[in-house]
């Protein structure tokens, strides 16, 4: 060590001892009562600080059972027209409130109307109830599932969930606890995690957990298929990993019943249009199936059309009540669905669109697009060419 460099240590440690002695001066002038005071406020936050790095190493299975603990009462809110990932996400967190005795509500809004989410509800005999205002919600303690805002009822906007477990983009969160993966391809991903961290034994208990039900093994297993489209579109590890420990409790009698439901007259209708009306220019191709008596058949039409050899990407939209309904698809690393109908509404009033990169889909009015309001309108052919622009990049 140089010379300056010893200097300089001497020097500093002069500085501290002179610190310490002004501080245990100090501290020796205080009021005994003040310093008591002292020391517990610095106890207390020792201990805070401990409880919190605590809570947070726990993992979020466990977190959300103890939260749900706390409560004698919670609604299960499912996004509205609820699909299979979101009924199995509120049978899971049903079942894990349960393990601490407390009662569930499942509740959505809207209606179930695509057939294979009809057969889901009936095969599972699952027991939801709808609602049309935040009045109507079975408890003030509301655990949101694959959405993280609540939407489609009045009053909506002054719900605050204690709870939002997804894996939908959103700035959406609980208040006690936020659990949003966007890079997991289904929401029942992360319940069968936590249904893992708390020791569930699929089919049978074994003393270290509780059990799952077939039925809800079975609900878990179709919620991630359906979500992934068969675990082939929008899956990370996670899908499979979750859907290989399920494998062993499920009943594929049920598993059978809710895939193979029958299809309407209407559903075949509006496929058969989009295959023959389809307007295709390159890769993209983009339908207008008409009015509509069933807003369902719009996204699996737009699922048959990309069955369609050389298409990598479309956009199907059918009119009802006023409303023009949007579904995308997309199989083109260059065409991130949910930006691309986002961008293509941008300027409409009235007018959402989002979703993933694989999927997307969105809402707008009809009189807003036809000029009512701040916009001079729009046809429904510059429409479809916003659609192509924006598959394209160029919007």
């Amino acid at each position: 060590m140089s010379v300056t460099d010893t200097s300089t240590s001497s020097a500093f440690v002069e500085v501290n001892v002179l610190a310490i002695e002004t501080l245990t001066d100090g501290l020796q002038s205080l009021e005994p009562l003040v310093l008591s005071l002292l020391v517990l406020a610095s106890v207390a936050v020792i201990l805070g600080s401990w409880w919190v790095v605590r809570w947070f190493r726990r993992p979020p299975g466990v977190r959300l059972q103890r939260l749900l603990s706390n409560y004698d009462e919670v609604a299960v809110l499912m996004h509205p027209n609820p699909d299979p990932d979101a009924m199995s996400c509120a049978m899971g967190v049903a079942r894990i409130a349960d393990s601490v005795g407390t009662e569930t509500v499942l509740q959505y809004a809207g209606e179930i109307r695509h057939q294979e989410n009809r057969a889901f509800r009936t095969v599972l005999d699952l027991d939801l109830d709808t609602i049309e205002s935040s009045s109507q919600l079975a408890a003030d303690a509301v655990v949101l599932v694959d959405h993280n805002t609540p939407r489609g009822f009045t009053g909506s906007q002054t719900v605050e969930p204690v709870a939002v477990v997804d894996h939908h983009p959103g700035n959406g969160a609980g208040t006690e606890f936020t659990d949003v993966r966007t890079d997991y391809g289904a929401a029942s991903t992360i319940i069968v995690e936590y249904l893992d961290e708390l020791g569930a034994a699929m089919g049978s208990a074994d003393g270290s957990g509780f059990e799952v039900s077939e039925a809800l093994a079975t609900g878990l297993l179709y919620g991630i298929q359906s979500d992934t489209n068969q675990l082939t579109n929008g899956c990370s590890r996670a899908e499979f990993d979750a859907c290989a420990a399920l494998f062993s409790g499920i009943d594929e009698d049920l598993l059978d019943r809710i895939a193979n439901p029958q299809v309407s007259d209407d559903v075949l209708q509006i496929k058969a249009t989009a295959i023959t009306e389809k307007r295709v220019e390159g890769p993209f191709a983009v339908c207008d199936v008409g009015t509509v008596s069933n807003t369902d058949a719009i996204p699996q039409a737009a699922d048959e059309l990309m069955h369609l050899e050389g298409v990598t990407a479309v956009v199907v939209y059918g009119q009802n009540d006023g409303t023009l309904h949007l579904s995308g698809r997309s199989r083109d690393d260059r065409v991130h669905m949910g930006e691309t109908l986002r961008h293509a509404v941008s300027d409409i009033p009235m007018a959402s669109a989002g979703g993933h990169a694989r999927m997307g889909g969105g809402q707008l009015s009809v009189e807003h697009m036809a000029g009512i309001g701040p916009s001079d309108g729009t046809s429904k052919t510059e429409f479809e060419e916003r659609l192509f622009a924006a598959m394209a990049g160029e919007r």
